[in-house]
């Protein structure tokens, strides 16, 4: 994992998370009499271990499916893991229960891809943004508008329009009031969770510079996870690439762009269009992503790799440090 320094916000530590649909009657009823039936267990986040420095932009990227979004979804506290513990400042965030859970919830806030569907549309705008820094005492119910408008100015929202619904607004204005909404409880942490995907090419530039000016003005620290390299390039400090539940490569940016490490990084980076490479052929990373139901045995990324060796398919490589600030996963380290 990425090395722990006095400046770590938060560290996560061998996170695990599964989901399992259970057998219904039928199943249960043919596993009774002997059928190979079992309970579909889904391997989203295996093992993962991430340390991120205090005032950074950690870029989390890889291919849809590969359990990004969960990994942030139980950063922010929204999903419980299997396994592993998530320390925040130093304290177990994993081990909190009632009051001092909420309390810490609170420094940890997720921005949504989609704009719409996390807004409720039946709620006007003052009280999307007011409701939580209400409840939990930032601002009283005399003061409530006052404080909506501060916010929706901050992130570039005429204040007029506080008493609109959802549906009124563009996309673009739309998830800024979803980052409103999470300003709105003071957080030191922001979860970006493909908070970008969803809108037109010029105004993901707009809300890009946005996140990076409240960085500047409130200290922030965030986790901004996208499938889109080219999008995190301009963003990040450091890139995480993920691979099927998995961190295979931990990387400052800008190294990482000069010299991927892991195939399965490079093969991302040969998929992004350069001018420096105009009238070259793109092909996409080949092969399918496997199934979380049933990954592969030893590097799951050994079926696609075209460097795969018989230990890839037998033996899990481990993230480990190949130069300094630099982490990768793969045998081939090993015989460098």
């Amino acid at each position: 994992m990425s090395e722990k320094t006095n400046d770590t916000m938060l560290t996560v530590d061998n996170l695990s998370k599964n989901f399992v649909k259970k057998l219904d009657l039928a199943g249960k009823i043919a596993q009774k009499l002997g059928s190979n039936i079992r309970e579909e267990v889904v391997h989203a986040v295996d093992g993962v271990s991430l340390a991120i420095p205090k005032g950074s932009v950690v870029g989390l990227v890889g291919e849809s499916g590969c359990g990004k979004s969960t990994l942030g979804r139980m950063i922010a506290g929204i999903l419980r893991p299997t396994g592993g513990d998530i320390t925040y400042k130093g304290v177990s965030i994993t081990k909190m229960s009632g009051d001092e859970a909420a309390r810490a919830a609170l420094q940890i806030q997720m921005i949504f891809q989609d704009p719409f569907a996390s807004l409720n549309p039946r709620m006007r705008v003052i009280d999307i943004i007011g409701e939580a820094p209400l409840t939990h005492g930032f601002t009283t119910a005399a003061e409530k508008d006052s404080y909506v408008c501060d916010v929706m100015k901050r992130v570039g929202l005429d204040p007029e329009y506080r008493r609109r619904y959802p549906h009124q607004f563009s996309g673009g204005q739309r998830q800024r009031i979803g980052i409103a909404r999470a300003l709105a409880v003071n957080p030191e942490f922001l979860v970006c969770d493909e908070a970008i995907a969803a809108l037109d090419v010029s105004i993901q530039a707009q809300v890009i510079n946005l996140f990076m000016d409240l960085r500047e003005d409130l200290d922030l620290t965030y986790l901004f996870i996208s499938h889109d390299l080219s999008v995190v390039k301009h963003i990040s400090d450091r890139i995480v690439i993920m691979y099927l539940g998995r961190i295979v490569e931990i990387s400052p940016t800008d190294e990482l762009y000069a010299d991927p490490n892991h195939p399965y990084t490079q093969a991302l980076l040969n998929e992004v269009p350069q001018l420096e490479h105009r009238g070259r052929d793109y092909k996409p990373v080949e092969g399918e992503i496997p199934s979380p139901l049933d990954p592969p045995s030893g590097c799951h990324f050994h079926p696609r790799c075209p460097h795969a060796t018989d230990r890839c398919a037998t033996e899990r490589p481990e993230l480990r440090e190949i130069a300094p600030t630099r982490w990768s996963a793969c045998h081939l380290n090993d015989e460098a």
